[in-house]
């Protein structure tokens, strides 16, 4: 797959923000990429005003049932760390601006993949509270909590709404870390990051590393207003407190590719893994949670030969 076969979907302009060759070896290799500037400004800023009108209350819909794991920050929470997700769904202004082509099409040529969709949206506000212990997100990956889709390919987007470094908390990935094969951990690992005690986690990192003979070298991405940072779903990542004196605001747009789709995976409970999606999409044929539902998972990119020429 190459640049120029994007050509009908986006400008001149916009392939030149494609990852190249070299940089989809990178992402490969070591599982994130940071992106050139893929929004502008103003797009940036948009995204801004629309997460204050949706903490202001502001929704053009609403989730009929509410999921049993998600995350909802409401005022009554308080000065913690904010995680609201769906917003791609419940909030146009957001929704419109995340589904922008060109972000489709830098994770379709990181994942090598003919079809992008949503997989969730998640808007984050991190405070700047240095001692907020909600402020330090501990080492995982995503797939952990993917358990019941089928694909190894899935990504995620971090999308700050200004210049974000380390002094803010920034995502920081493990270099190579979803390359490594995963050993001592059981499938309790499906449970989020924030129903873990954080030194297991710590642990459990330090022993994959081990296990692997990898160095744990953490990289802290320093990201420019208007850039992306993309991370393969098996990549650990984490970040720390934020001690800038300002909030850190951003979205996690996680992708996935066109072949995803839900799969049974048992636990050891006796009971399957499922996601949020499960009591809210369309079924297939078959009775199963359809996670290409284009009201939750719309696509955001398709390859040329997909979309008729």
């Amino acid at each position: 797959m190459t640049a120029t076969e994007f050509e009908p979907a986006l400008t001149a302009e916009e392939q030149a923000l494609l990852p190249s060759d070299d940089d989809v070896r990178h992402y490969a290799e070591h599982g994130w990429y940071l992106s050139k500037k893929v929004f502008t400004d103003d797009e940036v800023d948009a995204l801004a005003a629309a997460a204050q009108r949706y903490y202001d209350g502001e929704r053009d819909r609403r989730l009929p049932v509410r999921p049993p794991k998600l995350a909802y920050w409401e005022p009554s929470k308080g000065p913690v760390q904010r995680h609201n997700d769906y917003v791609h769904h419940e909030h146009d202004g957001l929704g419109a601006i995340l589904r922008k082509p060109l972000i489709g099409a830098v994770a379709a040529r990181l994942a090598q993949a003919d079809e992008i969709r949503v997989f969730q949206s998640t808007l984050i506000y991190k405070p700047p509270i240095s001692g907020e212990p909600s402020n330090i997100v501990p080492w995982h990956f995503d797939k952990h909590y993917w358990a019941s889709s089928s694909s190894e390919k899935m990504l995620t987007a971090f999308i700050p709404f200004h210049d974000c470094g380390e002094e803010m908390g920034t995502i920081t990935m493990v270099d190579g870390s979803h390359r490594w094969k995963e050993i001592g951990a059981d499938d309790t690992v499906v449970r989020h990051f924030a129903d873990r005690d954080r030194s297991q986690l710590e642990e459990m990192l330090a022993e994959n590393a081990a296990y692997n003979g990898a160095r744990i070298r953490k990289i802290p991405m320093v990201i420019p207003k208007g850039h992306v940072s993309f991370h393969h779903c098996r990549t650990y990542h984490g970040s720390g407190p934020n001690v800038s004196g300002r909030p850190r605001q951003a979205i996690s747009l996680h992708l996935q590719d066109g072949d995803n789709a839900w799969r049974e995976y048992p636990l050891s409970d006796g009971t399957l893994a499922a996601y949020n999606h499960d009591v809210l999409v369309r079924r297939t044929h078959e009775g199963r949670p359809d996670y290409a539902d284009p009201d939750y998972c719309p696509v955001i990119w398709r390859h040329r030969a997909q979309q008729g020429g």
